[in-house]
């Protein structure tokens, strides 16, 4: 069940910019790039359908969002520019991926690395051991 205050007030898409700006109406308000919505899809493509099946998703770095679609009172589905569109991010999710950016961006950041991984898509990782 979604708590009210976890129901945005008001939500923009800065395209240019890369941001979804959401502001709540106890004054919260975050501003979430593309980049961080797309690794952060909540679609079974990424997390997959349970513990340990999560895609870890590389090179996007310069991704955008082509429409923010509403379901129902529940949440909105994004639509991004390199064609995924299967995520629902209801307004629990939105409202936490806002509260707890530093948290996910740093744990998604650290994942890159232990793969040798990159957000660049023009960029390969490679580890001299020495």
């Amino acid at each position: 069940m979604t708590h009210p205050a976890n129901i945005p007030v008001d939500i923009k898409l800065h395209r240019k910019s890369r941001i979804l700006e959401l502001t709540y109406g106890d004054g919260s308000r975050f501003e979430l790039s593309c980049e961080y919505l797309r690794v952060h899809s909540p679609s079974a493509e990424v997390r997959g359908h349970g513990e340990g099946q999560e895609t870890l998703q590389t090179g996007k770095i310069n991704v955008n969002l082509k429409e923010l679609v509403p379901v129902g009172n529940y949440a909105l589905k994004l639509v991004f520019d390199d064609g995924h569109d299967s995520g629902l991010y209801d307004w629990n999710y939105l409202r936490d991926l806002g509260e707890n950016h530093d948290l996910h961006w740093q744990h998604y950041l650290d994942r890159l690395d232990q793969a040798g991984a990159s957000r660049d898509p023009d960029l390969s990782v490679v580890k001299i051991m020495g």
